[in-house]
């Protein structure tokens, strides 16, 4: 059966006091509708309609970040959800095969339940997501007879005895796509809210001769970003799983509840991770490498055996090869580190290619950018790169070459050479005490 998601996004999400759209809050590096749409993703939708309503621009290019495809759709006014749904009329006009409507502002969904939802339809015509609540407070609560979904009554209208019920919505669905969009049309707003609710479209659907049923989540997979305390809930809840896995996975945290990872942070088995790291987007940890404690990953690559800091920063573009170690207070961009080779100390090493078993000395720097354009430095197999080089790209030192310590190397050193660019040390006998003198004299009667 073919599969269309329709994705709300179109609050403004007030409570935030934000100038951002709801939805395009980040948790673990990604908007929380990326998270709606990579759980969607799963079923292999042949269509994706996202429903956008303040800031629709910006709304629509996240969503094409990550589905190119996606087909945006405008609710002018934000008469509810059903409405919301509806918008989506003309989109799918030609569509045959279920939609499953999903909540920009619902990150937490996982796959396998969404999977549950779509068997659920071929036994069902209406399929609506439920939970059973701690705290039922004022979400909706769903009114069954055994498998059979009754209605769904909203708190605000709700009776005293509908509000002790513990089984409430989620407010996803799934259902045939024309016959959503069908009962969506029918709805009424005739309610306390003046508004047109998708919860209605059980009910409608029974009066229609149609069935609905209750597929059941965890609670922590519902949970709905509101405000900033809902988004910190959401990622710590995501990080909770995110390291759980991990750790299953056969990756060891020292002190996981430390740990920060990315949407799509990948970290092979028998690696270490120690305390205080954080990952962002696009990081790769191979098998048997050890991060250590406060150092910062994002869009990099770490092979087998590497060891990375403490307190290093991974940047963008850094690629590590087999066995790499970048040290403490290292940073690395761009740059293509070879198998062997050691970064350990204070330097900076942006937009490279370090040969392998280089060894780079404390306090280098790759003079990368000369305020226009970035350029590259290449070092060679084997090169001794002396503490406190500067390497002015663009450069290249040969394999087996060495710079002398203190050395401004501006031209290409040939593979054997070493280089000495430095100015000839010149002593001024006394003078360092006599300046000293001068200087405190003068403090002393303020001049």
């Amino acid at each position: 059966m073919a599969t269309a998601l329709i994705l709300l996004a179109a609050g403004l999400g007030s409570r935030m006091n934000s100038d951002r759209q709801k939805v395009l809050h980040e948790i673990a590096g990604a908007p929380l509708l990326a998270h709606a749409l990579r759980s969607g993703m799963t079923l292999e939708p042949e269509r994706v309609v996202v429903v956008a309503g303040h800031g629709a621009e910006a709304v629509g290019a996240a969503a094409a970040d990550w589905v190119p495809d996606a087909q945006v759709v405008i609710q002018a006014e934000q008469l509810g959800t059903g409405h919301a749904v509806a918008q989506a009329r003309e989109a799918l006009a030609d569509f045959a095969g279920d939609a499953v409507v999903l909540y920009g502002d619902t990150p937490l969904l996982r796959p396998e339940t969404l999977a549950a939802m779509t068997r659920a339809r071929a036994e069902h015509d209406i399929v609506v997501l439920g939970f059973e609540a701690a705290d039922p407070a004022r979400y909706g609560r769903l009114l069954t007879e055994g498998d059979s979904l009754i209605r769904i009554v909203e708190w605000k209208d709700a009776s005293p005895e509908e509000r002790d019920i513990t089984l409430c919505n989620s407010g996803l669905l799934c259902a045939d796509a024309q016959t959503l969009l069908s009962l969506v049309g029918d709805l009424s707003n005739d309610n306390v809210s003046g508004e047109y609710y998708l919860t209605d479209v059980p009910a409608l659907a029974r009066a229609q001769g149609l069935t609905a049923t209750v597929v059941r989540c965890d609670e922590a997979e519902t949970l709905g970003v509101n405000t900033r305390a809902d988004l910190a809930a959401a990622e710590a809840a995501f990080q909770a799983g995110a390291r759980t896995g991990m750790m299953a996975e056969g990756v060891t945290m020292t002190a996981p509840e430390t740990v920060f990872l990315a949407f799509d942070t990948v970290i092979g088995r028998e690696t270490l991770v120690e305390p205080n790291v954080v990952f962002g987007p696009g990081v790769t940890v191979e098998s048997g490498a050890t991060i250590r404690a406060f150092s910062h990953l994002e869009g990099c690559h770490v092979s087998r055996g590497g060891v990375v800091g403490p307190y290093a920063r991974l940047r963008p573009g850094a690629e590590l090869a087999e066995n790499v170690r970048i040290g403490n207070f290292v940073e690395v961009k761009n740059a293509q580190i070879a198998e062997g080779a050691k970064v350990n100390h204070l330097s900076y090493i942006g937009d490279a290619d370090i040969g392998p078993k280089t060894n780079i000395g404390a306090g280098t720097i790759t003079c990368n950018y000369d305020g226009v354009f970035k350029h590259r430095t290449k070092i060679g197999a084997g090169a001794f790169i002396g503490s406190n080089t500067m390497l002015v790209a663009p450069v290249t030192v040969g394999a087996d070459a060495m710079t002398a310590s203190g050395s401004v190397i501006t031209s290409d050193v040939p593979a054997g050479d070493l280089a000495l660019a430095r100015s000839k040390q010149v002593n001024k006998p006394g003078l360092a005490r006599r300046l000293m003198e001068t200087l405190r004299a003068r403090k002393r009667t303020g001049g």
